[in-house]
């Protein structure tokens, strides 16, 4: 207060005030924002935003959803089953079932990508299932090769074998004797099976499991079991 009210005047005061020093900020001490989480915040809404739109049916939030996650769920397929081409087809079948299935997400169960990555895991588990049941064929087929081949002879319960399981298959329902023709004979999954009769994959699903249901019991049980129902 003596500077301020000496007669020397303006210039006075500002020769006697001490020099203004930096104080260097304190480490630990975010004196500002953290982008970082501004950038959380906004990757978080925009997510929120282009869930919403998927669940509405617009196709434009369908196509940012494949950008955004694709390679998410792609990943997990490739890490699991170490093929690049089973890996490509599980993603566009975990899509194309999270499009066709997309009114049974809901945001307050739990993020957009976490509900993706639950249908991918069920995706890769049923090509695992496929290529178990690849592996058994492929398996079959050589042994047959091998009772085929000139000075063998093929045993006697073999030849009935099939002669029975064409017998059970004729026996059949149209719609499941068709099921199983193409899970077994052409080797295609419940999922191809679905999109190429344009039957639900939960009523494929089912007529494959009666259907085989009812050749056991048939071939366990004898004639007595044609009367059980289809």
């Amino acid at each position: 207060m003596t500077a301020l009210l000496s007669p020397a005047g303006p210039t006075a005061v500002v020769a006697t005030m001490p020099a203004v020093t930096t104080i260097p900020a304190m480490p630990g001490v975010v004196t500002m924002p953290s982008a970082r989480a501004e950038d959380r915040a906004s990757d978080r809404a925009e997510s929120e935003r282009l869930a919403a739109g998927f669940v509405r049916g617009d196709e434009e939030s369908f196509a940012l959803v494949y950008r955004r996650w694709g390679a998410l769920v792609y990943s997990l397929a490739a890490r699991s089953l170490g093929d690049a081409r089973e890996a490509e087809d599980v993603a566009q079948q975990t899509f194309l079932a999270a499009w066709r299935g997309r009114h049974g997400y809901h945001a307050l169960r739990g993020p957009l990508p976490g509900w993706l990555v639950g249908i991918a895991r069920r995706k890769i588990a049923d090509a695992h299932a496929a290529r178990s049941r690849r592996t058994e064929l492929a398996a079959a087929h050589a042994a047959r090769e091998s009772t085929d081949a000139p000075g063998a002879a093929e045993p006697p319960e073999a030849a009935l074998d099939r002669v029975l399981v064409s017998q059970e298959l004729r026996k059949l329902p149209p719609v499941q004797r068709d099921i199983l023709r193409l899970a077994f004979f052409d080797d295609l999954t419940h999922v191809q099976i679905a999109e190429r009769t344009g039957l639900p994959l939960g009523t494929v699903k089912s007529h494959a499991r009666r259907a085989m249901a009812r050749i056991r019991r048939s071939m366990t049980d004898g004639p007595a079991a044609d009367t059980s129902a289809a």
